[in-house]
């Protein structure tokens, strides 16, 4: 059964009966979870199971923004709280090490309820005068420092059976609004976000997931954001930076895009990227997100493909509680 350029949202922490028709309807890729889909642990895996079983896949990755820090969809009282990216950045010679194994730590939280997909790492890198969306979620204000801790997260994920997705290409950091509110536009020449805001992704260009920015860089296409620019898709996403892995848009229900639901996905689909997000579980959006999207095929059906293959199988021989322990005492000793 072929699945539908789509990751959805839905409402809560138990699907209802409509959501539950409409998926096994249009058969998206896979879901999204938010804060208002977590429970107990003992409720995410009924969901993430459920979820699943909309679409007859066991197989259909479902994803979460787990970075730590401000953005950690799951914490306590059931899962411990992570630190944010910039934490990381400031440990100096133990910052890649720590870092990896925070994201192992996070990949054993996900795997076990079921989540195979971690919207992370965030491989912006801010600038001065920024908005602080990015803020301390940024490993650092270098673009190798940012690469090396980067991967060393991605990496981390991956050995837990957790796909990373490498965010927001081709560079949010210089951002001087938050593009949940409104459409960031970048100034910046091509020469200065080729030495700073791409090299990131060009050194990760290798991992199986990444989401597009809702931003405009007028050097490279002064009308339209990033997510909807075929310039920016397929000659810097594809060409410059290299990445053949499955490109999904960030939300497309946040204000920095315009126009109807169909609109925004259909300007996506257009300009190339593989698959739309949806992520609020409104039901009227999710429809005419659904209307325009196509069943994964060609190129977006391989990178699919290619992408799931990465995952691993529920890793064995993880002592989860000396792995706490030396994360927790790798922070101390460093503050």
């Amino acid at each position: 059964m072929t699945a539908r350029a789509l990751i959805l949202g839905c409402s809560g922490t138990r699907l209802l009966p409509e959501e539950d028709a409409f998926f096994r309807d249009v058969r998206p890729w896979g879901f999204i979870l938010f804060k208002r889909n977590i429970g107990t642990p003992e409720e995410v895996r009924a969901l993430t199971d459920a979820l699943r079983d909309t679409v007859g896949r066991a197989d259909a990755p479902i994803l979460i923004d787990q970075e730590g820090g401000r953005v950690q969809r799951m914490g306590p009282p059931h899962w411990p709280k992570y630190p944010a990216g910039s934490r990381f950045g400031r440990l100096n010679g133990s910052g890649t090490a720590m870092a990896r194994l925070g994201a192992r730590l996070i990949a054993h939280d996900l795997r076990a309820v079921g989540i195979t997909v971690d919207c992370a790492p965030i491989l912006d890198v801010p600038v001065e005068g920024s908005d602080a969306i990015i803020g301390d979620r940024a490993y650092g204000s270098h673009p190798d420092v940012v690469a090396a801790i980067g991967r060393a997260v991605a990496e981390g994920l991956m050995e837990g059976g957790v796909l990373p997705v490498i965010k927001h290409m081709p560079g949010h950091g210089r951002a001087a609004c938050d593009s949940h509110h409104a459409l960031p536009v970048v100034e910046a020449s091509r020469d200065s976000l080729e030495a700073s805001d791409f090299r990131p992704f060009v050194a990760l260009a290798d991992m199986p997931l990444a989401m597009s920015a809702h931003i405009v860089f007028t050097a490279l296409d002064p009308e339209r954001p990033a997510t909807q620019s075929p310039t920016v898709i397929r000659e810097i996403v594809r060409g410059r930076i290299g990445f053949d892995g499955l490109l999904m848009t960030d939300d497309l229900s946040m204000n920095a895009l315009r126009g109807s639901f169909r609109e925004r996905a259909e300007a996506s689909f257009a300009a190339g990227v593989d698959a739309v997000l949806h992520c609020n579980g409104a039901m009227d959006e999710m429809r005419a997100v659904a209307e325009a999207a196509p069943l994964l095929s060609g190129d977006a059906l391989r990178r699919a493909a290619a992408a799931l293959a990465r995952l691993r199988p529920d890793p064995e021989g993880f002592d989860l509680a000396e792995a706490r322990a030396r994360f927790e005492e790798g922070l101390a000793a460093a503050a």
